[in-house]
């Protein structure tokens, strides 16, 4: 009888905790935090270069930063962008602390450990092509190369700060 109750109990247990389909996450969505050396040629990039929208922004005290853990006690300004302005995109938050970095610029991804590059799908490349040549920002290797018989190109830039951004879709 003992038996059966802590089986009985596990069952309830059980029964109560996620089944195997549900998600612990809130959404399915990433956001990205990306400590910028200068945060205006940052934003100019992401917003004049690549398309993101400024949706907003917020400020976090030295109080807060330490206690938390982000820094040793410095205050810092957050600039949220995202794809498109919907209170379901992805964030994109850009700060700075004005000082210089201490990972130097990677000129491949297996140049450094950790977070590499961001890709973006996107509807057309060619507008975001016409604007990379603009801006004067170079592109890496030979692209935009075609990505097999798919009809999606890939295109590959660094932002100022040496970040791989890949864009891919189609050229119309």
């Amino acid at each position: 009888m003992h038996r059966m109750t802590i089986v009985a109990a596990l069952l309830a247990l059980l029964a109560g905790s996620a089944t195997a389909g549900e998600s612990p996450f809130t959404g399915g969505v990433i956001h990205v935090g990306v400590v910028t050396k200068d945060l205006d040629t940052s934003v100019a990039f992401y917003t004049d270069v690549i398309g993101m929208k400024r949706t907003g922004g917020f400020e976090v005290d030295a109080a807060f930063g330490k206690a938390s853990g982000l820094t040793n006690g410095l205050a810092f300004s957050v600039v949220v962008l995202r794809l498109m302005d919907a209170p379901d995109a992805t964030q994109f938050k850009l700060m700075s602390f004005e000082k210089d970095a201490t990972t130097p610029k990677s000129g491949h991804i297996e140049d450094a450990l950790g977070i590499q590059y961001v890709t973006l799908m996107v509807t057309d490349l060619t507008p975001f092509v016409t604007r990379i040549k603009a801006a004067g920002v170079p592109f890496l290797g030979e692209t935009p190369i075609p990505l097999g018989d798919s009809g999606n190109h890939f295109v590959l830039v660094q932002d100022p700060d040496g970040t791989f951004i890949e864009l891919i879709g189609p050229m119309k």
